[in-house]
């Protein structure tokens, strides 16, 4: 029996791409024995997602016996332990504990450890300390465009763990140079969302005959699949995008589906989600409620195109051939923007609300050809680089 393999993120928590990695991942590694593991205990299988222990409980376990271990995604090279802890908690509980605590940074450190039975200042980029008897510790496809803007502490410890690591991927340029100025050596390799429709075309399809996707789709055959996160929330902006989003309904004769991407503390929000709807003069309108991992993959794959916040909102669209966009705040949006200039060239970036209605209509212009092009091609060069690490 081979030593088991721990598939490590941030899946104990609802955001749409870390729903995905673990599944990405098994589909990668038949046969294998494998344990589903995040920085808390949880059950996301009414989400789609699976049940995981809590990753302190496993190195007390693992400690002394071989494994492998994966992180299998995400931005996690500059997840705090504040961040990662307070985006375990309920959207109810979050905000009473950012008002105890923001502004305290050694409360917030101290009650980030007790939650994760942690000390780690990047608790989602595992030491080999936890797991001295490890076969292989890897990385596949992680993030961490703004680490040299990180704390000096929080950098030095993950460049750290990243040193004790057998084998790094990166998605984007940034993330590569930055480890390259520290010297270590990693892969440039895409996000593995990128093998959404060549791995679960008919689970998907399934989802869209069915449900609230179903109805969607009967009410309205073409529509936009539209998100945004909780930071787009100001008036003034939901009046940009709303406008914006008119412009591009009328361009394509669409309809528009408000989605939610992930429902963890920081994510997005219903509300922000009813407060655009009323801003619409674009009708039908649907608010689309279910937060299943699979429905969310349907109601993307059936759109007629993706425009949000969400870098795998855009990426589920890109592999299925879609036109896509992301939009942005002007000192945000590096992972959306680093991620669209290293693999989806000739499609827009990452963009200011102002320009969503331009950025869409550039993209729908685009030949589906084309974008099926890039999602095989992509899709093949992720196989390749994580048979290469995993090897």
């Amino acid at each position: 029996m081979p030593a088991p393999t721990i598939l490590f993120g941030a899946f104990d928590r609802h955001n749409f791409g870390d729903l995905l990695f673990p599944h990405i991942a098994a589909a990668l590694l038949p046969g294998r024995p494998l344990i589903f593991a995040g920085l808390a205990g949880r059950d996301l299988r009414p989400f789609g997602g699976h049940r995981v222990p809590a990753l302190a409980q496993l190195a007390t376990e693992w400690h002394d016996r071989p494994v492998r271990l994966i992180h299998v995604g995400g931005e996690l090279l500059t997840c705090n332990a504040w961040q990662a802890a307070l985006m375990l908690q309920s959207p109810d509980a979050a905000p009473a504990l950012i008002a105890r605590l923001d502004t305290h940074p050694a409360a917030r450190q101290n009650w980030a450890r007790q939650q994760l039975g942690l000390t780690a200042l990047a608790p989602y980029c595992v030491p080999r300390r936890l797991f001295p008897a490890a076969e292989r510790i890897l990385y596949c496809g992680v993030g961490g465009v703004d680490l040299a803007d990180s704390p000096a502490a929080l950098r030095h410890e993950v460049l750290a763990s990243l040193r004790s690591a057998d084998a790094i991927g990166v998605r984007d340029p940034t993330t590569l140079a930055h480890l390259g100025a520290a010297g270590i050596s990693a892969r440039l390799m895409p996000d593995p969302a990128v093998l959404l429709a060549e791995l679960f075309t008919p689970a998907i399809e399934a989802h869209g005959r069915c449900g609230e996707v179903a109805a969607l789709r009967k009410a309205s055959p073409d529509y936009l699949a539209v998100q945004l996160g909780a930071d787009f929330g100001d008036d003034a902006t939901l009046t940009e995008i709303a406008a914006q989003l008119d412009q591009a309904a009328a361009a394509g004769d669409c309809a528009i589906a408000l989605f939610r991407a992930g429902s963890a503390p920081w994510h997005d929000d219903l509300d922000c989600l009813r407060r655009l709807a009323a801003r619409l003069h674009t009708r039908p309108v649907h608010l689309f409620g279910s937060l299943n991992l699979w429905d969310i993959c349907a109601l993307i794959a059936h759109s007629r195109a993706y425009c949000g916040s969400s870098l795998h909102g855009r990426i589920a669209a890109m592999a299925f051939g879609l036109p896509r966009t992301n939009f942005i705040h002007p000192d945000q949006g590096h992972k959306q923007a680093a991620f669209a200039q290293a693999w989806d060239a000739g499609q827009p970036g990452a963009v200011e609300v102002r320009h969503i209605a331009d950025a869409l209509a550039f993209s729908r212009a685009t030949r589906p050809a084309a974008r099926q092009h890039i999602a095989t091609e992509i899709a093949a060069r992720y196989r390749q680089d994580f048979a290469a690490l995993e090897a």
